[in-house]
């Protein structure tokens, strides 16, 4: 008893150190950095729409590169100092499979929550009183499907992070090169504009509780929110068990797949 007593004051110490400090401020800056980019893009887009007019193909292009280019520099900026998380599912999935410990965990969702509200504040006020849009679901489809499209696209995502973060280096205490940090990044921005691409006219493609969740507050509209929460949450979660069972074997089998095999791994590749 006395023993987990001291853990939990061991965590929680170490959750407010000075690392975890410029860890939390760096994802709100990150996801600051993103929302702001994903969601002055939709009322640019909206800006340049004639009214009366339903958006065009062109205006979810220009939202998904919006979001593709913002994510990719929100991951960069923030990836040596909190791991570039800007999304609760990504904390949520880390925390799973014990890279992030739980009460910092709780101390990362404050800060992109507060991130992402910040960010929609800012663009509501510059943006001389434009209506903040919010994530919404297409009229002709259920919450209930809605949220299982946000959690395959959500699985996509939070898998991309695990594989171009290479989890397995992790404890290796090496720090990964700039060129290889930005490749990671660029890979989780692409497969995101991706995502929006495929089905931002479905659900909005949101795949980030933030995302959804600081519109919503400033917008005062919160319908569909649990949407955007248990749809990404449960993606994340998957997505953490699927890297584990497929690119983190135990280390018997892994020895053993060595010892028959070279298939799959990146030196064979490499000439």
């Amino acid at each position: 008893m006395a023993s987990s007593s001291n853990n939990l004051v061991a965590h929680l110490r170490r959750s407010v150190s000075p690392a975890s400090l410029r860890a939390y401020c760096a994802e709100f800056i990150s996801t600051f950095l993103f929302v702001f980019t994903a969601v002055g893009s939709a009322i640019s887009a909206r800006m340049a729409t004639p009214k009366g007019t339903a958006p065009d193909a062109a205006s979810l292009v220009a939202t998904a590169v919006a979001q593709a280019f913002g994510l990719f520099a929100a991951v960069l900026i923030a990836a040596d100092v909190s791991g570039g998380h800007a999304n609760p599912a990504v904390t949520f999935a880390l925390a799973l499979g014990g890279h992030v410990a739980a009460a910092s965990a709780v101390f990362y969702w404050a800060s992109q929550m507060l991130g992402a509200t910040f960010a929609c504040l800012v663009l509501h006020y510059i943006s001389a009183g434009q209506a903040v849009p919010t994530t919404r679901i297409d009229v002709q489809m259920t919450g209930f499907g809605a949220a299982i499209i946000e959690g395959v696209l959500t699985f996509m995502l939070v898998y991309t992070v695990h594989v171009a973060g290479d989890l397995r280096a992790g404890g290796s205490g090496k720090r990964r090169g700039f060129a290889a940090t930005a490749l990671g990044a660029l890979a989780v921005g692409l497969v995101t504009g991706a995502c929006v691409l495929s089905a931002g006219s479905l659900t909005g493609a949101s795949m980030n509780p933030a995302r959804s969740f600081g519109p919503a507050v400033v917008s005062g509209d919160y319908k569909n929110q649990a949407v955007y929460w248990a749809g990404p949450m449960i993606g994340a979660a998957v997505a953490a068990l699927a890297h584990q069972v497929l690119a983190c074997p135990p280390a018997s089998a892994a020895a053993a797949a060595a010892g028959s095999s070279r298939h799959g791994n990146v030196e064979t590749v490499v000439v």
